[in-house]
């Protein structure tokens, strides 16, 4: 079984957005999913990117993907990769794909002298959980996630909603 990681190409789109559907099915959030492909190339491959994404094949099919962006942490003076979503296909679970995408992001996280990558994951996702501890990840227990979106960031912007 050849494995190879790859950084995603604007011909990549419709596999891109195929992938985040099944995520999200795999998540049980497919109602979530309000994304507009165009809107999306846009973000991905445009004039200013705002996220990259890396295809994981194996022997020559794309079995998953990680999107990512940069973020930046003020105590280390230095950027950071976030890992917004990381999924393999089922059929390719369990052969090391996952872990090659982590790998790669790793490297292109040292590469651009970042301090750190992070992601999180569902609480409920114990295997998803105990892959990423094995692999020495640290949770980040004693931080809360919060958001703004919807009608509320709207109101926080002072828009209209």
């Amino acid at each position: 079984m050849s494995t190879l990681i790859r950084p995603a190409v604007a011909a990549d789109l419709p596999l891109i957005v195929a992938l985040i559907r099944e995520l999200a099915e795999y998540e049980h959030l497919a109602h979530e999913v309000r994304l507009d492909e165009a809107t999306l190339g846009g973000y991905l491959f445009g004039e200013r990117p705002m996220a990259e994404v890396l295809i994981g094949e194996v022997d020559g099919v794309a079995c998953g993907f990680a999107l990512f962006f940069h973020n930046f942490s003020t105590f280390e003076g230095r950027p950071g990769i976030y890992l917004e979503d990381l999924f393999v296909r089922e059929p390719a679970r369990g052969h090391g794909l996952g872990r090659a995408l982590l790998a790669a992001l790793a490297q292109l996280a040292e590469k651009r002298g970042c301090a750190r990558l992070e992601w999180a994951v569902l609480d409920w996702n114990a295997p998803s959980i105990a892959f990423y501890r094995k692999l020495g990840a640290k949770a980040l227990d004693e931080w809360t996630g919060m958001r703004l979106s919807g009608a509320e960031l709207r109101q926080m912007a002072g828009t209209r909603p």
